[in-house]
């Protein structure tokens, strides 16, 4: 079982970005000396109102904060980009990190960002399985020759390779039911959302075993699943102290649309704060969390939980004071009743 912190890193307007890419910093530092496994951040451009660090010089920075995590993109909206850029960037930080690198992708769904890179929206499932089968030619074969929609590779041969060999694992995000589907044709595994509820979420298993049934491909031996974290000593506290920043962030992904990304049985990210809360959260008490992990575990086989533990405003000490909570109490219960 793995832990691992997704840095958002995303501020309100008019916040001090300097100031606060040292508390991040310190986050990965704690993250390391506590003993979680990895560290992810996640990327979306032109934000506004939302600030926001990108991805890329993010974790080539924080890999040298802290050294032994592994570094995961969670994930590279990647029909946006050009596959060969891609694949040059992401096996210069797998080299710099000594082979950490984990590259999580996906295709996206904010209109803004589609338009702000000249590509359109409608065409974002064909750009991203072209994008991903140029990137993995790229990193294992010398001499590439592929013509793509967007691009053009000519007996094409990068100029570095992954540390890792073949290559670095590939987590694949998805949401909808034909997403899963393409996680499993595509990818080594399925990196399962924050948002959906559970019983959304066992249903998809299902679904994504069926598929690697079809494909002769074995379930993974690591299924990654994020979720939003908020541990206090009880429940009460909990609400009390996180409504506010997690309703902020969740309002802001109401409003960027993230719910059409959703299967229409759970696709409202609008809910009333208590009903957000169910089956969708690791919420509570140390106790109550320490269920929640272990029932996530026995239900859906996920094995490697990704933590979301900052939100819109919200002061660093709480994220710090959580991380340690969970590290503390929480980690050393769910390994002993597993």
């Amino acid at each position: 079982m793995d832990f691992g912190l997704f840095i958002r890193g995303q501020y309100n307007t008019g916040d001090d970005m300097a100031v606060r890419f040292d508390e991040v910093m310190e986050q990965a530092r704690l993250a390391e000396k506590l003993g979680f496994a990895s560290i992810l951040k996640g990327s979306h451009y032109a934000g506004y109102p939302v600030q926001e660090y990108q991805q890329l010089p993010f974790l080539a920075r924080v890999m040298t904060e802290a050294p032994s995590l592994r570094l995961v993109t969670g994930i590279v909206l990647l029909p946006l980009h050009k596959p060969l850029d891609i694949a040059e960037q992401l096996a210069t930080i797998d080299v710099m990190s000594k082979g950490k690198l984990t590259f999580g992708c996906g295709i996206g769904y904010r209109d803004v960002e589609f338009e702000g890179f000249g590509a359109d929206p409608k065409d974002r499932v064909a750009r991203f399985e072209e994008n991903l089968n140029a990137i993995i030619r790229l990193w294992t074969q010398d001499h590439v020759t592929m013509q793509g929609s967007h691009f053009t590779l000519n007996d094409v041969t990068t100029s570095l390779k992954p540390m890792q060999k073949p290559r670095p694992p590939i987590w694949i995000g998805a949401n909808a039911d034909a997403a899963v589907r393409r996680a499993a044709r595509l990818g080594d595994t399925w990196f399962i959302n924050p948002h959906q509820r559970m019983d959304t979420i066992a249903r998809q298993i299902d679904l994504y075993k069926r598929e690697l049934d079809k494909l002769n491909k074995p379930f993974p031996d690591e299924l990654p699943l994020m979720r939003e974290l908020f541990i206090a000593p009880t429940r009460d506290q909990a609400i009390a102290l996180a409504r506010p920043y997690l309703e902020a962030k969740y309002k802001v992904y109401h409003e960027w649309g993230q719910d059409k990304a959703m299967p229409k049985d759970d696709a409202n990210l609008g809910l009333d704060f208590d009903e957000l809360t169910q089956d969708r959260f690791l919420f509570g008490s140390p106790n109550e969390v320490t269920e929640q992990i272990i029932r996530f575990n026995k239900q859906l086989g996920a094995n490697h939980f990704v933590l979301g533990i900052h939100w819109l405003g919200m002061p660093n000490n709480l994220a710090l004071d959580m991380m340690h909570i969970m590290a503390e109490e929480v980690i050393p219960n769910v390994e002993s009743a597993l």
